[in-house]
């Protein structure tokens, strides 16, 4: 079977297509043949050798992907061959940008059909922040007021459909016009341009000088120390993303009772992750919920996939396909 294989960290150009061995499920395994994979930033960090998850090389990237069951191993009652399902963004056993990838029994989830596979690799890993971020970690509840920077990218558009849906009043940021027009798509009540200096002052604006109760963070080395001066008594700053040294002034937080908050998706429990994937899979059947697709590009193009999602104008998720 064809799969991009990593043989050295490094930058995207260390992502070959190369045809390798099948790969077989075991006890409580189930082979999935793959319609498509999701790319992500955290991808882009595993690639590079300096994430602290750091797989043993070679390996097969890839922690989201959407497709049927071919096969199934041993001990495994849930799944039978020909069910459309998506990984729950934790990672599949043997890498999601491949034609065939084992996943563990209780790793995947069902796609509804009303979902296209591309739709279901969008599903795992920024779904499932989002979700994780709002609820698990900065206890979001209706009525609260969120800023989500990014909005317009995979974990952005996921926060902005999430917090709508349970009745918070959503504030999102993007840097093109595209992408603003994505996020008062998405739900958005207001959509602020992140180019713009000052688009942090038309927060209290937007708010009655109040502040946000929550700020979803997805850059904070450039973000977190205005973040501080955007959020109410009580304020939680959720950063779900980073990509280096950042210098704060800690007043701003005392001042305001608030809270910076981190968080990755590889610390969530198997209880965090049944919640999560219980109360997308509701959104996802009733419609409040609905993955936005940016690109989507051959499997051969794995190094350009890499380069895109780290680059500036995000908008919706980039997948691969086989």
């Amino acid at each position: 079977m064809q799969a991009i294989v990593v043989r050295q960290f490094g930058g995207p150009e260390v992502l070959r297509l190369e045809n390798v061995a099948a790969v077989t499920p075991g006890p409580g395994q189930v082979l999935v043949r793959v319609r498509a994979a999701g790319v992500n930033p955290v991808d882009t960090y595993i690639r590079t050798g300096t994430y602290p998850v750091k797989p043993a090389l070679p390996y097969t990237p890839g922690l989201d992907l959407a497709g049927v069951v071919d096969a199934i191993g041993p001990e495994v009652a849930t799944w039978k061959p020909g069910d459309r399902v998506y990984s729950d963004g934790i990672g599949p056993t043997s890498g999601g940008c491949a034609e065939f990838a084992v996943c563990a029994a209780d790793r995947v989830h069902a796609l509804p059909e009303r979902v296209s596979f591309a739709q279901g690799a969008a599903l795992g890993v920024p779904y499932a922040t989002a979700w994780r971020a709002l609820f698990t970690r900065a206890h979001a509840q209706a009525g609260d007021t969120i800023l989500v920077h990014g909005a317009s990218g995979g974990v952005g558009t996921a926060a902005v459909q999430i917090a709508r849906a349970h009745g918070l009043h959503v504030i999102g940021t993007a840097g093109t016009p595209e992408g603003l027009a994505l996020v008062r798509e998405q739900g958005a009540h207001a959509a602020l341009d992140h180019r713009d200096p000052g688009y942090l002052d038309e927060v209290k604006a937007l708010t009655g000088g109040r502040g946000v109760d929550i700020v979803l963070e997805m850059l904070a080395n450039v973000n977190l120390d205005r973040d501080l001066e955007a959020i109410a008594k009580g304020g939680r700053v959720m950063v779900v993303g980073n990509r280096g040294r950042v210098e704060i002034d800690p007043r701003k937080c005392m001042s305001r009772d608030g809270a910076i908050l981190g968080m990755t998706l590889f610390n969530a429990t198997p209880a965090d992750l049944t919640r999560i994937h219980a109360g997308l899979r509701a959104g996802i059947e009733n419609g409040a919920l609905s993955p936005v697709i940016g690109r989507e590009l051959p499997l051969a193009e794995a190094a350009e996939a890499h380069r895109l999602v780290m680059a500036p104008g995000a908008r919706g998720k980039i997948v691969l396909l086989p």
